[in-house]
C-alpha cells in the first residue's frame, strides 16, 4: 500500500479506533482500484464483494435498476461505502455509480474473512465501527421516510451554531444549523421542498443570479463566486435535490427554504474548494449565498419561476390532451348520435361534434394559461427585506435580473414599485384561479365521459372507456370508470386548492404577506396533480374510446329530439303535436309525419340526413299554417 494512504483510512470512523500497527495490517491487504466515468463500483442486488473509501472523483449512491434512479447521496473523497460487507454477506440494495473518473481503495469480502480469522481482535474492532456507522445511517434514513432527513450518512459530527445557540449535525449533510430547527419545527406535510424540482432548480438559478451580480459589482471573490456558481450549477442539473428538506408548509415567510438552499449552496460551495463542510468562515451561507438578497425578494421569484415551469409541463400535457380528443373527432365525425341539454334529448349531433367540442375547451385553458406565465415573469429581485432595496448596490436589481434572465432563458421583468411587489401576492391568485378554470372543465369533461359510457346495458352506453381493472369485490364482470373517476378527484382538489391560496393571500398584513408558502405549495400541487391527471386521461382512456355506432343511431331514430330538424319545414304547431303523440304512442316521428301526409319519405329522408341535421343549411320559406 502507498504511504499517503494510512492518513486516509485513519481519518474513517470505521479505522480511527485502531492503532498504528492494525491500520498498517490494514493498509497491505487494501488495494486501490480505478473505475472511469459511467461505470458501477458496485451493483444493486449483487453479492457485496468489498468495504471501500473514496480517494477521488464522485459517485452516486443511487436507487433503481431501471427508469430513472433516485439519487440517495454522492461519495465525495474521504466518504465510505460497503461497511456491512464487514459484519455479513447480504446483497446491495443501491448502485454506486461513477460520475468523475474515480480512485477507490477497497478491502475485499474475501480479506475480510482472513483478517477475522488471524488477527480477531482488529475484526471485531472494524465491526463494531461497521455497526455504529450503519445504526447511524438507518436513524436518518427512517428521518429520510418522514420527510425531516437523508439516508446516507458516515455517523461523524460537526458543531454549528446560529442565534438560538450551537447543534451538531452529521458532518455528510449538506445542509446546516437552520434547516436543521425548521425540520424540527414544522413536520406538517411530510413533504419536502426537495419534492417539486422546479422549485429546488429556481432557487439555485436565483443564488446563480446573485452571485455573479455581487462578483460583477466586486462584492464577492472571484474564487467564492465561482464555487457558489458551480455549486447551483450542479443544482440546475439535477443534482443534491436531495437534501432540500424543509417541508413545504413552514413559517417565516419561506426563510427555512432559503436557509435550506443557502446552506446546501455553501457546504457544496466549500467542497469544491477544498474544504470541509461547515466551514462557513470560508463561503458563508448568509454573508456569501444570500448577499443581496432576502426571503421576501429570493422566495416569490423562486416561486414565480418554479411557477413558470410547471406551467409548461401542464400546456404540454394539456395540449397532447387536447389533441387525442381532436383525434378522436375525426374519429368520429360521422357518428350521428342525440345531443342533449339538461339530460333531456335536444337534437341530433355527431360524436365527432361532441368530443371536438372537448378539444376545443381545452384548448381555450391552455391560452389563459399562456396568458399567465407572462405575467408571472415579473420579478422583485432587488426588494430585499420589504422592496426598499436595503443591502444591495444600486445596480443591483438590474444586474441581477439580467443574469437570472440569462439563466433560465426567460425574459424577465423588474417590478416598477418594489415595495408594492414584495407584499403584492395578486399574481398567484390569478393563476391559481385559472388553474381553478382549467379543474372545473376538465372535471365536466369526466363527468360526461362517465354519463356516455355508463350501462354496459341500462344506461348511454354511447362509448366505451377502456377496461383499466376490475371494478368490484362483489360483483362480477363489473368495469369501473376509474381513470375520469381519478380525474374528477384531481380537480375536486384543485379547486379546494385554489380557495386556500385566495384565503392565504388576503391575509397578507403590511409590507409582506407571510403566507406564501402554502401558496406555493397549493400553486405546485394543483400544477403537479392536473398534468398527471392529463397525462393518465389521454393514454389511459380517452386514446382507447370506442363509439356503439347502432346504440347512437338506434337513440336517434327512437328520439322525438328529430322533430326539431322538422320545425322549418311542417311549422311549430305541427311539430309539437307530432311529439306529443309519438310520447304517448311510442311511434317514431319520421313515421307519424309521412302517415299524416305532411312530408314524402323523400322529402324526410333528406331533411332527416345525418349531414342535414348537425350543421347550418339553407332555410325553407316560412311554412304555411295547418291546423293541427
Amino acid at each position: 500500500m502507498s504511504p499517503r494512504l494510512p492518513p486516509v483510512l485513519r481519518d474513517h470512523p470505521v479505522v480511527r479506533t485502531l492503532d498504528g500497527e492494525e491500520i498498517e495490517i490494514l493498509g497491505r491487504r487494501s488495494q486501490i482500484r480505478r473505475y472511469p466515468v459511467g461505470s458501477y463500483v458496485f451493483r444493486e442486488s449483487q453479492p457485496r464483494r468489498s468495504f471501500g473509501v473514496l480517494l477521488s472523483g464522485r459517485v452516486e449512491i443511487v436507487k433503481g435498476l431501471s427508469g430513472r434512479p433516485e439519487i440517495l447521496h454522492v461519495l465525495v473523497p474521504g466518504e465510505s461505502f460497503g461497511e456491512t460487507t464487514l459484519l455479513d454477506e447480504y446483497p446491495h440494495s443501491t448502485s454506486g455509480v461513477v460520475t468523475e473518473e474515480a480512485e477507490v481503495l477497497e478491502i475485499d469480502r474475501e480479506l475480510t474473512k482472513e483478517i477475522a480469522k488471524t488477527h480477531p481482535l482488529l475484526y471485531g474492532k472494524l465491526a463494531m465501527a461497521a455497526a455504529q456507522v450503519i445504526a447511524s445511517r438507518l436513524r436518518h434514513a427512517n428521518t429520510r421516510l418522514s420527510g425531516r432527513g437523508v439516508g446516507y450518512l458516515s455517523g461523524e459530527l460537526r458543531m454549528e451554531h446560529d442565534l438560538l445557540g450551537e447543534r451538531a449535525l452529521s458532518t455528510d449533510l449538506y445542509y446546516g444549523v437552520q434547516t436543521l430547527r425548521a425540520t424540527e419545527n414544522f413536520p406538517i406535510t411530510g413533504i419536502p421542498i426537495g419534492q417539486y424540482p422546479h422549485l429546488i432548480s429556481a432557487l439555485a438559478a436565483v443564488k446563480q443570479a446573485a452571485a455573479q451580480a455581487n462578483h460583477e459589482l466586486g462584492l464577492l471573490p472571484d474564487d467564492v463566486a465561482d464555487a457558489i456558481v458551480r455549486a447551483t450549477q450542479e443544482i440546475l442539473e439535477g443534482r443534491l435535490h436531495e437534501w432540500f428538506v424543509v417541508d413545504v408548509i413552514q413559517g417565516g415567510a419561506g426563510t427555512s427554504t432559503n436557509m435550506n438552499a443557502n446552506e446546501v449552496i455553501a457546504n457544496r460551495a466549500l467542497e469544491l474548494l477544498g474544504r470541509r463542510k461547515g466551514e462557513y468562515h470560508r463561503v458563508s451561507p448568509n454573508d456569501h449565498v444570500n448577499l443581496s438578497q432576502s426571503t421576501n425578494d429570493v422566495y416569490p421569484t423562486a416561486v414565480k419561476l418554479a411557477a413558470h415551469s410547471a406551467l409548461q409541463d401542464l400546456v404540454r400535457a394539456l395540449g397532447e390532451l387536447r389533441d387525442a380528443f381532436a383525434q378522436k373527432g375525426r374519429e368520429f365525425a360521422d357518428a350521428l348520435k342525440m345531443g342533449r341539454t339538461q339530460l333531456q334529448d335536444a337534437v341530433p349531433m355527431t360524436l365527432g361534434q361532441e368530443f371536438t367540442a372537448f378539444a376545443v375547451t381545452i384548448g381555450e385553458d391552455i391560452d389563459r394559461l399562456l396568458e399567465a406565465a407572462a405575467l408571472i415573469r415579473e420579478i422583485n429581485m432587488g426588494a430585499t427585506a420589504i422592496g426598499t432595496g436595503i443591502n444591495t448596490a444600486p445596480r443591483y436589481a438590474d444586474l441581477v435580473r439580467e443574469k437570472l434572465s440569462e439563466i433560465t432563458g426567460l425574459s424577465l421583468v423588474t417590478a416598477p414599485d418594489l415595495v408594492e411587489a414584495t407584499q403584492d401576492t395578486g399574481v398567484f391568485v390569478q393563476l391559481s384561479g385559472i388553474l381553478k378554470r382549467v379543474a372545473v372543465k376538465l372535471s365536466k369533461i369526466c363527468n360526461d365521459l362517465r354519463l356516455l359510457s355508463s350501462g354496459p346495458r341500462t344506461g348511454f352506453s354511447e362509448i366505451n372507456l377502456p377496461a383499466m381493472q376490475p371494478g368490484s369485490s362483489i360483483m362480477p364482470g363489473k368495469v369501473n370508470p376509474v381513470i375520469p373517476e381519478v380525474v374528477n378527484q384531481i380537480c375536486y382538489q384543485v379547486i379546494g386548492n385554489d380557495l386556500t391560496l385566495t384565503l392565504a393571500a388576503e391575509a397578507g398584513q403590511l409590507q409582506l404577506n407571510v403566507f406564501e408558502p402554502v401558496m406555493g405549495f397549493n400553486l405546485f400541487q394543483s400544477m403537479d396533480m392536473l398534468t398527471r391527471g392529463a397525462v393518465v386521461l389521454r393514454e389511459r382512456c380517452v386514446l382507447g374510446i370506442t363509439a356503439n355506432r347502432e346504440r347512437m343511431l338506434q337513440m336517434v331514430h327512437n328520439s322525438i329530439g328529430v322533430v326539431t330538424a322538422l320545425v322549418p319545414f311542417i311549422g311549430y304547431e305541427r311539430a309539437s303535436a307530432v311529439a306529443k303523440e309519438a310520447l304517448q304512442t311510442g311511434r317514431g316521428v319520421y313515421e307519424l309525419v309521412h302517415e299524416k301526409g305532411w312530408l314524402t319519405r323523400e322529402r324526410l329522408n333528406e331533411i332527416l340526413a345525418p349531414e342535414a341535421m348537425t350543421h347550418p343549411r339553407p332555410m325553407p320559406p316560412e311554412p304555411v299554417p295547418v291546423e293541427v
